[in-house]
């Protein structure tokens, strides 16, 4: 089996999970919608993975349409599903719930209250097996601003504090997450060149909480991501 991973812009990559797939050897192809390429049939793929982007779901672009109609058709294929900011946005528009403006934009490390953030796991998101191994709070890197409101048979995984809707489940093996657990070094780095929200504050502080947080922050993702892959049926060391 290989994986799918969809961009959404060049610097928003796969980042660690390309580690994952290389160590265990499980090849992947790359898509990004609105470049007239032949869009790549999900069903010979193990898993999809769509990324984070600047576009909003609810943009009315030929790419938007196009990639949350093909989301849909992939879903009700039951293929594995693992969205990452956008990606949970356009999951949750393709399923028919609502992506609005977040009452504030979640940036980097640290909330209004100069507090990590971290996400809170639901009694379904304790019980998830994506979450096996992992306490039930845990750090997150932020970048986003607006957020989803759920329709009824979606489950609500992690909440934020200032963004409730954080990590959603649908059925059983789509997941979507708000926030970036992603994250390298080098994704790192160049987000906070290029990214105008970043560009707003503190490159010291940045640094510093990155610095700081580094080892445990990718020890998180590392463990979400092989846990989804098992759950995927992918044989992960």
């Amino acid at each position: 089996m290989k994986v799918l991973i969809i961009n959404n812009i060049p610097r928003e990559g796969p980042g660690i999970l390309k580690d994952i797939l290389d160590k265990n050897s499980i090849k992947y192809d790359t898509h990004e919608f609105g470049l007239g390429k032949k869009v790549p049939n999900p069903k010979e793929y193990g898993a999809v993975f769509v990324l984070g982007g600047p576009d909003s779901a609810n943009d009315n672009s030929k790419k938007m349409i196009e990639e949350i109609q093909y989301v849909k058709d992939l879903l009700s294929s039951n293929v594995p599903y693992f969205g990452i900011c956008l990606g949970l946005q356009v999951m949750v528009k393709a399923l028919g719930g609502t992506v609005k403006k977040n009452p504030m934009k979640e940036v980097g490390w640290r909330d209004p209250d100069n507090e990590i953030f971290k996400v809170q796991l639901t009694n379904k998101g304790i019980n998830d097996p994506i979450f096996k191994g992992l306490d039930s709070e845990f750090i997150v890197f932020q970048l986003h601003g607006e957020t989803v409101e759920l329709t009824s048979n979606m489950s609500l995984l992690g909440k934020g504090k200032y963004c409730t809707n954080q990590i959603v489940k649908m059925g059983s093996n789509a997941y979507g997450f708000q926030c970036h657990i992603e994250l390298s070094k080098d994704m790192f780095y160049n987000w906070i060149i290029e990214d105008e929200d970043l560009n707003k504050l503190d490159y010291t502080s940045l640094y510093f909480d990155y610095n700081q947080l580094k080892i445990k922050y990718e020890e998180i993702g590392n463990r979400i991501f092989k846990n989804f892959l098992k759950i995927a049926n992918f044989d992960i060391k």
